[in-house]
């Protein structure tokens, strides 16, 4: 980037954004136009569209053919995605009735009324009830400020009528919500009852119809019905930190900040890209600001919660990835909630000392093993039970499973991996006495909040994403859910979509994956939902050899490929052993083939070692 995170820092709070819509971190064109649809061993490629690239003196060849079919074909437009600035977020008095909000909560800090901080137990809940416990205590620092976050298994999602009526009890007058409540019309109705005023921010689907929110003292919200907010897709972290970006300029009297508030606001950052980047909401617009400039902060944040959780996570280099985040620290905060409770991630957050901070940390490690062992468990059990049950074939379109012993905290993550294989809307539930509770994860296409809004009157709760969702039935009426759900995804889903599929940017020889091009793609990261890894397609590469085993249990593999003017490369297939010998055993040294991958540099050696995603035999 040009222009670092505190030349920019100025922007959050002395120069709000302009009062229109702005497309800027989007691409033109999304990624939605395949010109071509290959048949790969494990998946279809779907080539995006080929578009006309004028030679370029600032990127390579390859670099511009990624950017053009990605909708960056203009310099301008490229630049101001891979470069993106604090000045591309909207301002926060945009969000509706966020001023409200704002001066209710500054107004219980300064008279000492007892606030609650009401938020989730996954780690974007957990980083929205961080951002505005620091930003409030740091405003107010005599403030009555608690957090309250919910067992995941005891009391599950969502605002909760008994916890606010417990919270009541015990002298809270204003309860704000982060990352839940947009549905919460009876929680709502309690805290009327009981006097607290009870401010929602959130981020999930709405209700269509105004008349069905949940009627409090604010409701902020991008998506509500009536919102002029520019960008819908901000996530619960998000919408947090520009609460606590509008509380800052509203105690402040004005858009310019004291810089210990300013300072505050940017290491919030760090949050809020966690938040953002774990809950797989779209990576561009507002979302790629907020993601790119906390990754760069995680490392230097002065939160000792999130320096303990960086050391735990044994991230020693130099900068935090998305990739990260996926894999070492969101999974390590997640354990917490869902194979203990979210309130300790809180605590390490928020009023940890250091040497608690590091034994939360070190537990939360602990716990993710022991939810990948639980999870593994579950997942070879509801594959079997799927292929068993029949809900793998063509005329059963989805995968409705339950059953009473599967760890209700654990089948989210199940579904996301029984939709990658079996590639079709997958629903697991898990049993609480008369009760199963579940969680769904979908395909590209079906939306899973539309389909449990339409199965409503067969749950006694459910909502959520178009890509995941969660829900609770009576046992009794999982039968009746099944079928229904089943016969929705068959109207939906036709028999020919029920394969994985993989976008694919663009055709390559192996000869331009050149280390100048690997380092120019990677100016596209951070990569996520809406702009994935870059993906290329080796029209003709001959194996070298044999692939090679990886890894102490040999789940990866190594193999060398050749390009056509004599050039070698080594790709790495993550996972792909068993996969291998299912799809790929007759393939020898000296078959030409084509290959999906997606380029990048060893983490050990900095050369050239893409990853290999798919491949098949060239014709």
């Amino acid at each position: 980037m040009s222009t670092s995170a505190s030349e920019q820092s100025a922007n959050i709070v002395d120069a709000p954004a302009a009062h229109v819509t702005s497309n800027a971190g989007t691409p033109a064109r999304r990624a939605d136009e395949a010109g071509a649809i290959v048949r790969g061993l494990t998946r279809l490629w779907k080539i995006r569209r080929a578009v006309e690239v004028p030679a370029s003196p600032e990127f390579e060849p390859l670099v511009g053919r990624v950017f053009a079919a990605r909708g960056l074909a203009d310099s301008a437009a490229a630049r101001e995605f891979l470069e993106p600035s604090l000045k591309q977020l909207h301002d926060p008095g945009l969000l509706p009735e966020i001023d409200k909000a704002a001066g209710r909560l500054l107004y219980a800090a300064a008279s000492r009324e007892p606030i609650v901080i009401y938020g989730d137990y996954d780690v974007d809940g957990v980083t929205a009830t961080t951002i505005l416990y620091h930003t409030l205590r740091t405003l107010e620092p005599g403030a009555i400020i608690d957090t309250y976050v919910p067992h995941r298994l005891d009391e599950g999602y969502g605002l909760s009528g008994e916890a606010i009526g417990e919270l009541a009890s015990s002298g809270a007058k204003v309860i704000v919500s982060v990352d839940c409540g947009v549905t919460a019309v009876e929680p709502a109705r309690v805290a009327r009852e009981r006097g607290v005023d009870l401010i929602i921010t959130d981020h999930h689907t709405p209700p269509a119809s105004a008349a069905d929110m949940p009627e409090c003292f604010a409701l902020v919200h991008p998506r509500v019905p009536g919102s002029r907010y520019p960008f819908g897709d901000l996530s619960g972290a998000g919408v947090a930190f520009k609460l606590a970006w509008r509380l800052a300029t509203t105690h402040a009297g004005g858009d310019k900040v004291s810089e210990k508030m300013r300072a505050l606001l940017l290491d919030l950052l760090a949050l809020a890209a966690l938040g953002t980047i774990a809950d797989v909401v779209p990576l561009i617009g507002e979302n790629r600001v907020i993601a790119r400039f906390g990754l760069s902060r995680i490392k230097t944040s002065p939160l000792v919660g999130m320096k303990a959780l960086v050391e735990a996570s044994g991230l020693d280099g130099a900068s935090v990835s998305s990739e990260d985040v996926g894999f070492k620290l969101g999974p390590r905060l997640n354990a917490c909630g869902r194979m203990g409770h979210a309130r300790e991630a809180v605590e390490m957050f928020t009023v940890a000392s250091p040497d608690r901070a590091r034994e939360i940390a070190r537990n939360l490690t602990k716990l993710n093993r022991e939810r990948q062992d639980t999870e593994k468990k579950i997942f070879e059990h509801a594959a079997q039970l799927a292929e068993q049950s029949g809900m793998t074939s063509p005329d059963r379109r989805a995968i409705v499973l339950a059953h009473e012993s599967w760890h209700r905290g654990v089948v989210g993550i199940v579904c996301s991996r029984l939709v990658e294989r079996f590639s079709r809307p997958t629903i697991l539930m898990g049993r609480d006495g008369d009760l199963y509770h579940g969680s769904g994860r979908s395909v590209e296409g079906f939306s899973l909040a539309e389909a449990i809004e339409t199965c409503r009157p067969m749950l006694k709760s459910g909502g959520g994403h178009a890509m995941a969702a969660g829900l609770s039935l009576d046992a009794s009426r999982i039968a009746e859910f099944t079928e229904a759900f089943i016969e929705i995804a068959n109207r939906a889903i036709s028999p020919d979509r029920l394969v994985g599929s993989l976008w694919v940017d663009t055709h390559a020889a192996i000869e331009e994956l050149s280390e100048s091009a690997v380092r120019q793609l990677a100016a596209l990261a951070p990569f996520g939902q809406s702009n994935p890894s870059v993906r290329v397609r080796l029209t003709r590469a001959r194996v070298v050899d044999r692939p090679r085993a990886l890894g102490t249990q040999g789940k990866h593999l190594s193999l060398q490929l050749a390009g056509e003017r004599g050039r070698h490369v080594r790709v790495v297939a993550w996972n792909w052993a068993n996969l291998w010998n299912r799809f790929a055993g007759d393939i020898r040294a000296g078959t030409m083939i084509e290959a999906v991958v997606s380029p990048k540099l060893s983490d050990w050696n900095g050369q050239v070692e893409p990853e290999l995603l798919d491949l098949r035999i060239a014709e």
